[in-house]
C-alpha cells in the first residue's frame, strides 16, 4: 500500500468512491429538481418524500411481492411517478401563475404529511433491502477494493442522467419541453397539448427520485427520514448549479460528491459543511449558480 500526501491509498481511494456514491444521489436528484423547476417553475421541496417512497416501494415489492430489485427498478418510479401526476393534477396546477414560495410550501406540506405516514406506520428505524445477487461481492483493484453494486450505482445514475440531457437538449421532445417553459402559447399553436406535457414532465422528475431511492434501499436502511436528511444537501446542489440547469445539476452533483470525499480524508471537520460553504461563496460571485443563466 502506497501513500498519497501522506494518506494510505486505500483510504484516500476509499473515500473518494464514497463521494462518487453520495455524488450519484445527489445529480439523481438535483436532476429531477432541476427539470421539475425548468419546466413548472416549482420548488419541489416533496423531492426528498418522494425518494423514500422509491425505497419503500421496491421493499413493498420485495417482501409482499417477491419482486426483486430488477424489477423494482421499473415498477418504482412509475408507481411513485404516477403519485406525482396525482399531486400535479390536484394541487400544483392551481400554483403556476403565483409565485414560488406557494409551490414550495404545498410541496413541504405534502411531504410532511408523507413522512409522517410512513413513519407512523413503520417508526424511525431504517428496514435492511437486500442487495442483488449479481452485484454481491466486488474487485480488488490493487489499490482499494471496488464493490460491485457500488460501481453500478455510479454507472447507473452517470447513464440516466447523460440519458435525460440528451432527450432535453438534443431531441424533439426536448425542444418542444424547452419551448413550452419560453412560450406556451406557441407551442400548442403546433398541436402540442402542453397540460399533459407538463404533468408528464413533473411525473418524470419524480420517477428520477423513486428511481434513486430504489438505488440507495441495499446501500442505505430503507427509512421514512432518508428523504429529509438528503434533500437539504440536494437543494444547496440545485443553486450551486443553477436551478433548472441539466448539466449544472449533473455536474456539480458528480463534483460536490467528490469533494465532500476527499474533505472527509483532508479535514473531517468541515464535511458536513463544505457543500454549505462553496453555496455561499457560488451565491456570492455568480448568483444565478454556475451553470444558470440570469433573469
Amino acid at each position: 500500500m502506497f501513500e498519497i500526501f501522506g494518506i494510505p491509498s486505500q483510504a484516500l481511494f476509499g473515500q473518494l468512491l464514497l463521494g462518487l456514491i453520495n455524488g450519484s444521489f445527489y445529480a439523481l436528484l438535483s436532476l429531477g429538481l432541476a427539470v421539475i423547476f425548468g419546466m413548472l417553475n416549482i420548488i419541489n421541496f416533496s423531492h426528498g418524500a418522494q425518494y423514500m417512497m422509491g425505497a419503500f416501494v421496491a421493499f413493498f415489492l420485495l417482501h409482499y411481492f417477491g419482486l426483486n430489485y430488477w424489477v423494482a427498478l421499473v415498477i418504482a418510479p412509475i408507481v411513485v411517478g404516477a403519485f406525482g401526476v396525482l399531486i400535479e393534477r390536484l394541487f400544483l396546477q392551481w400554483l403556476y401563475k403565483l409565485d414560488h414560495l406557494y409551490g414550495l410550501l404545498l410541496t413541504f406540506g405534502i411531504a410532511l404529511i408523507v413522512e409522517g405516514l410512513f413513519r407512523n406506520q413503520f417508526g424511525s428505524s431504517g428496514q435492511p433491502y437486500q442487495m442483488p445477487e449479481q452485484l454481491t461481492g466486488g474487485q480488488n483493484l490493487g489499490f482499494m477494493f471496488l464493490p460491485n453494486y457500488r460501481a453500478w450505482v455510479i454507472v447507473l445514475s452517470l447513464t440516466v442522467c447523460l440519458g435525460t440531457w440528451f432527450i432535453i437538449e438534443r431531441t424533439r421532445l426536448g425542444a418542444y419541453l424547452r419551448a413550452a417553459t419560453e412560450n406556451p402559447t406557441l407551442v400548442r399553436a403546433f398541436g402540442v397539448n402542453v397540460s399533459r406535457m407538463i404533468t408528464l414532465t413533473y411525473g418524470f422528475g419524480v420517477g428520477l427520485a423513486a428511481l434513486a431511492g430504489v438505488m440507495a434501499a441495499p446501500i442505505y436502511n430503507v427509512s421514512p427520514q432518508m428523504g429529509a436528511e438528503l434533500i437539504i444537501v440536494v437543494f444547496a446542489v440545485v443553486v450551486i448549479g443553477g436551478m433548472g440547469s441539466i448539466m449544472g445539476a449533473i455536474v456539480t452533483g458528480f463534483g460536490l460528491g467528490v469533494i465532500e470525499g476527499l474533505t472527509k480524508v483532508f479535514f473531517p471537520e468541515a464535511s458536513n459543511t463544505v457543500i454549505f460553504v462553496i453555496m455561499a461563496i457560488v451565491l456570492l460571485v455568480r448568483p444565478a449558480g454556475l451553470f444558470g443563466r440570469r433573469a
